[in-house]
């Protein structure tokens, strides 16, 4: 469903999204202070957009790029519900109809926020049905602008928008950045945005689909029977090749987290930072937290997501 023809992303579209967000007076997500071992970093509180994720960055970046002809025939998007309500805040904004495929089991907060954005949903079972078929039909039918959760220029330059903020809110180019990482969209727009920081992607356990691509230097998808995991917005099957092409050579080696190490980063978010994260949203505070990745003064570990559920998230901090 992605062209071989696409274009690639590069640094000054990175900017650009930049400027086109503050146009449309998007805050700055905060930076905030963290101690991690004795050492103070950062952390970018993406939580805090106005759909609980940094996918708005990209949904927007995408949908206004998109020509008066394709704005006419709509957008299709497929997400577990961060994408899915970035993409719906864009197009309600913009007034362009959207469709966004989400697994059946898709947390029942997502499913509820996107359609308050006015998006259609077409639900699939999950596992069973193969979401990218579901899209393919509907763009098919409709004639629909498929818009990619990451593999897509414009999204991944969105994305990188979040990389110059943090340099000018910390004064610096940041030394690296700890990414949750599902298809490596966010993590390939850091590196074009900050070229000179160290990019370290963090995914589920079993769910290491970029960090064993970037091994390979190829496309490594996710194995038959993949474990179960919390970080629902982190289970694409495989990264693509304009991921790839970006963070090859510039990524650190990728590391993975467990969920409990997911929930003790969730607890630490919400006990020292007053932030709600969800658990794909906490999987770089985790590895910071677990010492799988070095930190210091100039580390920023990206808190993607805050999209959770009350009574999981009660669940979660209380550990019943």
């Amino acid at each position: 469903m992605i062209r071989d023809d696409m274009r690639a992303p590069t640094a000054e579209g990175t900017l650009a999204a930049l400027q086109s967000l503050q146009e449309i007076g998007l805050p700055m997500t905060p930076l905030l202070p963290v101690e991690i071992g004795g050492m103070q970093c950062r952390a970018k509180a993406e939580v805090l957009q106005p759909v609980g994720a940094f996918k708005i960055r990209g949904a927007w970046w995408r949908l206004v790029n998109l020509t008066e002809e394709e704005r006419a025939r709509g957008v299709v998007a497929v997400s577990s519900g961060n994408h899915a309500q970035g993409v719906a805040w864009a197009a309600r904004k913009l007034g362009i109809r959207a469709t966004i495929v989400m697994p059946r089991n898709a947390p029942q907060v997502k499913l509820e926020a996107t359609r308050a954005l006015g998006a259609e949903i077409v639900l699939y079972d999950r596992p069973g049905e193969d979401r990218d078929e579901v899209a393919a039909k509907l763009i098919e039918e409709r004639g629909s602008v498929l818009v990619h959760a990451f593999g897509d220029p414009w999204v991944i330059e969105g994305q990188g928008s979040a990389g110059h903020e943090a340099n000018a809110q910390l004064g610096k180019i940041p030394s690296r950045f700890i990414v949750c990482c599902g298809g490596g969209g966010l993590a390939a727009g850091l590196a074009l945005a900050c070229p000179e920081a160290a990019i370290h992607v963090v995914e589920p356990q079993g769910w290491d689909m970029v960090g064993r691509s970037l091994d390979a230097g190829e496309i490594v998808r996710v194995g038959d029977d993949p474990p179960a995991t919390i970080c629902d917005a982190l289970q694409p099957d495989a990264t693509k090749t304009i991921n790839l092409g970006v963070l090859q050579g510039r990524a650190e080696p990728g590391v993975m987290v467990t969920d409990e190490e997911v929930r003790e980063a969730q607890r630490f978010a919400f006990a020292k930072l007053r932030l709600v994260v969800e658990p794909g949203g906490a999987a770089a505070l985790a590895a910071a937290l677990a010492g799988k990745v070095p930190v210091d003064a100039h580390t920023v570990i990206m808190l993607t997501g805050g999209n959770t559920d009350a009574e999981s998230f009660a669940r979660t901090l209380t550990g019943v």
